[in-house]
């Protein structure tokens, strides 16, 4: 992207898309293509016919979901180099209440100007599940990917952390969560390069999770830059911290906002512009 002054940008941008509830205003403002990396948790991919809304329940919600989020937002970014990463395949439901086996887990989508040089994905908590969504915590994938537009290589990385129907306080889980974060990163991510983590970490500030990512270097720029609120008004409980976003390289940040509009889920996007 081009940014004021003709200044070279790569504008990152993580949203827990909360399978699609808001495709309304979602879809559309995809279509405007404002960013050249696009991550997302809580996407659905389809993997057996259904129609284009689904719900999903269990004893804490009801959520209606696409059916096919992946491939609803892959359409609206035709040529981007997309990679879905499955958690878990489950059961959603049709309005009839017929189950329909779907699948669950995050994606990323790269512009295609830009060139994609790696792609690693794994799990920081549990594997994969085949036979249903199973009780709490449900696995946790990471992706990521090393993209290169004529700067410095950018490596992208980015998770949906572990939930917890208790709360968002540290547990022995979310800190096992956190090393297995540190030990992909090690694997993936080099000192060439500049690394960016973020997404729906499930935490609140003060978590342990942030002190040991920056023994790696890495700054938390949600509070870095004072954001008090990561959730939108669609959100109704008070606690409003679950997104961040980090990085090694702060010298290379132009911008970094969490716009509480458009309402596209109930999270807000994360947007970070880096100098190219």
């Amino acid at each position: 992207m081009g940014g004021a002054g003709d200044v070279a940008v790569m504008r990152i941008i993580s949203l827990n898309a909360w399978g699609g509830a808001v495709w309304t205003s979602l879809g559309p403002w995809i279509a405007t293509k404002a960013f050249d990396v696009l991550c997302l948790q809580e996407v659905t991919r389809r993997i057996a016919p259904s129609p284009k809304w689904l719900v999903y329940g269990d004893a804490y919600r009801r959520l209606d979901q696409r059916a096919d989020l992946f491939g609803d937002v892959s359409a609206a970014l035709p040529d981007w180099q997309a990679s879905f990463a499955p958690a878990a395949r489950g059961p959603l439901f049709d309005a009839a209440g017929q189950a329909v086996p779907s699948e669950h887990g995050i994606a990323i989508w790269v512009a295609p100007h830009l060139a994609v040089t790696g792609r690693s994905q794994g799990f920081v908590h549990g594997a994969f599940r085949a036979e249903g969504w199973g009780p709490e915590p449900v696995p946790r994938a990471v992706q990521s990917c090393r993209i290169e537009g004529g700067g410095r290589p950018v490596s992208v990385t980015h998770l949906h952390g572990l939930r917890d129907p208790s709360g968002k306080g540290d547990t022995p889980e979310r800190l096992a969560q956190a090393q297995a974060l540190l030990d992909h990163l090690q694997h993936f991510t080099g000192p060439d390069q500049t690394t960016v983590v973020a997404g729906d970490l499930n935490l609140l500030p003060d978590s342990q999770t942030f002190p040991l990512l920056a023994q790696r270097g890495l700054v938390e720029l949600v509070t870095h830059y004072g954001h008090d609120d990561t959730r939108t008004a669609l959100y109704g409980k008070a606690k409003r911290h679950a997104n961040y976003c980090l990085t090694d390289d702060m010298e290379r940040v132009r911008a970094f906002d969490v716009p509480a509009t458009p309402v596209l889920s109930d999270h807000r996007p994360l947007v970070l512009d880096l100098f190219d």
